[in-house]
Order: C-alpha cells, then sequence, then structure tokens
C-alpha cells in the first residue's frame, strides 16, 4: 500500500534523483511538469537536500508505492503563519494518477499540525496548465510577483522567468 511519510537523511540521492527527473532533463518531459525548455542545469542537488533534513523548520514529505519507491515529494517549510509549500514532485510516470493530490492534501495537514493558516507557493508565471491545477485545489494567485532564483542554485533560465505566488487558506 502507498503511503506519505517524512523524508530523512537516507532519502536523499533518491529524492534527488525523483526531483529532478520531474522537472529537468529528457526524463521530465515525459510528464506534463516539465521546465526543461524554461530552466536548464539541476533542479536541486544532494548538498541542499541533506541541508533541508538539518532544518527544523523543514519537513521533506514522500510518497512510496507498495515497493517503499518515493514516487513524489514535498518540501514545507513553517514560516508561520504560513507553511510554504516547494520542491512539489511527482515522478513524470505517474503523474495523472493521484499521488500529487494525495501530497498536497497532506501538505494541508500538516500545517494545521503546524498551527500555519495559509499554504503559500511560488509557481512560474507561464506554466498555465500547472497554475491552473493549483487553483482547482483552492490556490489563488496573490498578485505578487518574484523574479526567478538568478543565483543558479535551482538551475539557469534559458530566458526571463518571473514566479507568481499563491496561496491558499485553511
Amino acid at each position: 500500500m502507498s503511503a506519505i511519510i517524512q523524508a530523512t537523511l537516507a532519502d536523499v540521492t533518491e529524492l534527488n534523483v525523483l526531483v529532478n527527473s520531474a522537472y529537468r532533463g529528457e526524463s521530465s518531459k515525459q510528464g506534463w511538469t516539465t521546465e526543461a525548455d524554461l530552466i536548464g542545469g539541476a533542479r536541486i542537488d544532494e548538498e541542499t537536500l541533506a541541508g533541508y533534513m538539518n532544518d527544523e523548520n523543514i519537513i521533506i514529505l514522500k510518497h512510496i508505492d507498495e515497493e517503499r519507491n518515493i514516487t513524489g515529494t514535498v518540501y514545507l517549510e513553517v514560516r508561520s503563519p504560513r507553511l510554504y509549500v516547494g520542491m512539489f514532485s511527482v515522478s513524470p510516470l505517474l503523474q495523472n494518477k493521484g499521488v500529487g493530490r494525495a501530497l498536497i492534501e497532506e501538505a494541508e495537514v500538516y500545517a494545521r499540525k503546524y498551527n500555519c493558516d495559509t499554504l503559500t507557493m511560488t509557481v512560474i508565471s507561464t506554466r498555465f496548465e500547472l497554475i491552473s491545477w493549483y487553483e482547482r485545489r483552492g490556490y489563488q494567485p496573490t498578485g505578487e510577483i518574484q523574479p526567478f532564483h538568478a543565483h543558479g542554485r535551482f538551475g539557469d533560465a534559458k530566458q526571463h522567468i518571473e514566479l507568481i505566488v499563491m496561496e491558499k487558506s485553511i
């Protein structure tokens, strides 16, 4: 049976592969969440993931299948009274099968657990299908726009990219 549980340091290598396969490179093009045409390079690396595991304000959830393979993940950061949701990733071969919906619903459970009344995230402004997916789950654009991270930590933009902030009150 599949489950959603908190990831640990032992999961860093598998999480790194999953996240990068969901966002970048040829494998990501098998799913609908690819950023391969917008951003080059890695989405994340093992060093950054390990750092997240050692931060008391960050929770990484993982969705595991019956064989205990990691099939999805989401980054949660407590920024009271908000819970920031990021690095939302589902294996490209399993997209549109309910893994993402289960992860986003579990993020709401964690928001309540940490006394956060709002979930917040950033989404590439030109990712209309992704924005619509979040809107169907109750997230709304706030009107705030942020620049893409120019430091290269999350990849190198192939064009000008802006991020919209979306939120959901719970």
